[in-house]
């Protein structure tokens, strides 16, 4: 299957900004400090630390496969749960996280975005801000979650492989399933929903190639 996802939210990044965010991390637990632990009384460095961005490749803005198949096994737990008037004639799924990990491949490997206006640059990627809530063991808390955002009406356009036929009415479930939660950080928000279509089915590959250059 040729999939185009079309998102219908702003999608939002899940890669940490700072790399050495781990040494980081563990430099400012250290009683003596260190220098990476000075670098954190930096506001610069402070914001960097807090901000998830997306993956690039040749500076190109995407995601990789292996989150595609992560939405999958979300959309599963998800759909096994629910009514069956929501799932149609199909059972609930057993083992499905081996099942999809061992019989379902998403390829390429890293899946670039396209922006709706055609083109991909740092420019136009939007930064999201938002609080984020959490009980712990001192009390409640509020941080500040910071991210990268692609507008709605970017695109992706990938294959899907399966190997067990009986797999295939339900990936096309889990693809419905993005229209009430999609792919990113902040999915229950809303973020990241998505529509998408099966492009090489309906358009035939020279139709579908001319769409992804006109794209």
């Amino acid at each position: 299957m040729k999939i185009k996802i079309t998102f219908t939210e702003e999608v939002l990044g899940t890669k940490a900004a700072n790399k050495d965010i781990f040494q980081d991390f563990i430099a400012s637990k250290h009683p003596s400090g260190t220098p990476q632990h000075d670098e954190l009384d930096n506001a610069e460095h402070r914001e960097e630390a807090g901000t998830t961005i997306f993956h690039r490749e040749k500076e190109l803005p995407g995601i990789y496969d292996y989150q595609i198949k992560g939405f999958f096994k979300d959309a599963c737990g998800s759909l096994n749960r629910m009514d069956k008037e929501y799932r149609g004639n199909l059972e609930k799924l057993t083992a499905y996280k081996t099942k999809i990990d061992g019989c379902i491949f998403v390829t390429p490997r890293f899946i670039p975005f396209i922006i709706a206006t055609g083109v991909m640059d740092r420019v136009l990627l939007g930064i999201c801000e938002r609080p984020l809530k959490a009980d712990t063991a001192q009390g409640p808390r509020v941080s500040l979650c910071r991210s990268e955002t692609v507008p709605a009406g970017t695109s992706i356009v990938f294959d899907i492989q399966i190997l067990a036929k009986e797999l295939v009415p339900y990936v096309r479930l889990f693809l419905d399933y993005g229209k009430f939660r999609g792919l990113g950080q902040w999915r229950n928000s809303g973020k990241g929903r998505f529509t998408w279509e099966e492009i090489v089915k309906q358009y035939g590959d020279s139709e579908a190639e001319r769409r992804l250059v006109e794209a």
